[in-house]
């Protein structure tokens, strides 16, 4: 395959569209992250505004992300930032550091610019590293050692990261190579000090995630849980409390703890934080109690459901007590109009459950609009209800609302479509439903026969797969996949109506995590 060229301004070019750039971003008061579909737009916007070549576009890209970045950067600490140099900086025939698992070992001979930066980094207490590729500084962003990357690499391996950089919502700026190539390649590094020496008298720190989730881990403890739930010796408030705090990945709390502290700026919980946090799990948890019932599933978690374990008459009863603690939960908390929240979406939730039982219990064809209406109604409150109680307790602007609702929407759509796609495309047998999958195969295909035929199968999966239905099952899997990533963007270009950085941080950070 023939490599990709980039176009590179020179240096006076690159001085002049960095003004540019700079005047730009301050006009339009973007906040980041900005997706890559938005940084393509204002790219091609801006250099047509200037009249330029378009084949600037990807460095360009890469100049309006870092303008953008940049105050962000700023009023991160020094010593919370990591600096990341390619060793193609080094003169090739001159140069004779080492190289071991963390990267280049400079003997600083004076023959390039690697000691010069590294020399300033160290100055300004900023942490330094030689190496290729971004996924070990991401790693170090994750893990919580860095908050912030300036990083220099050519523009093909900036193309490559620019995903993970975005997804991640890392805080950072990347400096372009003035050369395309792997080895004694160049950086404006005048402009690199002033990008590494940004800094404002206002400090912050990031949201700290791993934190916050080990947080909330502690608050569905047994030993924790047993002060928060009533106190009873009876079968059904013992069962309750194992099921609270049992097994679960706790999305729903944790995304209203993060969504709190990033607009309060408040690392600390009070006891109405975590009476919520709580709640929003009971809630969740007896939905699940009752799901299962309705799909007559015998396992979750890999363990036995509530009600193939002590009956269907306890599991019910288990689910209606969790729902009352999750109410006496909110009532205890100094503030109101949290349970109007809750109280919706649990009314969606069931209308949506409702949608589906009377499908299974009459199934026929079904058009795509009634899926994405499931969808609507059972998935998107479950991202709804943490992010507009977060809101809540935070008191942040309840304009907010109305955005979060509208990302919650397209979330929920995105992942339910990508779910459909993969129990299409994994091993093993799948109960139809009403699901986009077979909704499009239906319209595809129209044929009441071939509807009946799929709707009577023992096993739909290894029907669809066999000949002749597995061209139709392939194109349906495609135009599937094509919705998702329709509705992914969709949530993303909501965001941009937020103006919390940390907020649309953990919103990009969860889009990506959903939706990997």
């Amino acid at each position: 395959m023939e490599k990709r060229v980039y176009h590179i301004p020179q240096l006076s070019e690159r001085k002049a569209l960095r003004q540019a750039i700079k005047e730009f971003v301050a006009r339009g008061s973007y906040v980041p992250p900005l997706s890559l579909e938005h940084l393509t737009s204002l790219a091609e916007q801006l250099l047509t505004q200037q009249g330029l070549s378009l084949e600037w576009r990807e460095w360009t890209m890469v100049e309006l992300h870092n303008h953008v970045w940049l105050p962000t950067l700023a009023a991160i600490p020094y010593e919370r930032r990591i600096l990341l140099l390619p060793k193609c900086l080094s003169n090739s025939a001159k140069c004779c550091a080492e190289i071991d698992e963390v990267g280049l070992l400079c003997h600083r001979c004076g023959n390039c610019h690697i000691p010069t930066i590294e020399d300033r980094a160290a100055e300004l207490g900023i942490m330094s590293i030689v190496a290729e590729g971004f996924t070990s500084v991401i790693n170090l962003i994750k893990t919580g050692v860095v908050d912030a990357v300036i990083g220099v690499s050519c523009l093909d391996s900036l193309e490559k990261a620019f995903p993970l950089l975005v997804d991640n919502a890392v805080p950072g700026i990347a400096v372009p190579l003035n050369i395309d190539g792997c080895k004694d390649t160049n950086v404006d590094v005048d402009y690199l000090m002033e990008l590494m020496a940004a800094q404002c008298e206002k400090k912050s720190a990031a949201v700290d995630y791993d934190t916050i989730q080990s947080t909330v881990s502690e608050w569905f403890s047994r030993e924790n849980l047993s002060k928060r739930l009533m106190r009873g010796t009876d079968s059904s408030s013992r069962i309750a409390l194992d099921w609270l705090a049992g097994e679960g990945k706790r999305w729903r709390p944790y995304l209203f703890a993060t969504t709190y502290s990033a607009l309060s700026g408040e690392s600390h919980f009070t006891e109405d934080i975590e009476r919520v946090a709580i709640a929003i799990e009971a809630f969740h948890k007896a939905s699940l109690v009752h799901d299962d019932i309705e799909d007559n599933d015998c396992e979750r978690y890999g363990k036995p459901t509530i009600h193939s374990e002590y009956g269907t008459a306890i599991a019910i009863n288990v689910g209606d007590m969790l729902l009352g603690e999750g109410y006496r939960l909110l009532g205890q908390c100094q503030r109101g109009g949290l349970t109007a929240i809750i109280a919706d979406a649990h009314v969606a939730l069931s209308r949506g459950q409702g949608m589906e039982l009377e499908w299974c219990a009459s199934p026929q064809a079904v058009t795509l609009n009634y899926v994405l209406d499931i969808f609507r109604l059972k998935t998107a409150p479950a991202f709804e209800v943490s992010l507009l109680l977060g809101v809540m307790c935070a008191n942040a602007e309840p304009s907010l609302s109305a955005p979060l609702r509208a990302y919650s929407t397209a979330l929920g759509i995105a992942y339910q479509l990508y779910d459909d796609v993969e129990d299409f495309q994994s091993e093993g047998y799948i109960e139809l439903r009403p699901s986009a999958i077979f909704a499009l195969l239906c319209e595809l295909c129209p044929d009441e026969a071939f509807v009946q035929t799929i709707l009577k199968s023992k096993d739909v999966k290894a029907l669809l797969h066999s000949e002749p239905y597995r061209p139709l099952l392939d194109e349906a899997i495609v135009r599937v996949e094509e919705m998702a990533a329709g509705y992914r963007q969709r949530a993303l270009d909501v965001l941009e109506a937020i103006d919390n950085v940390e907020l649309k941080r953990l919103l990009y950070r969860l889009t990506a995590k959903i939706l990997k």
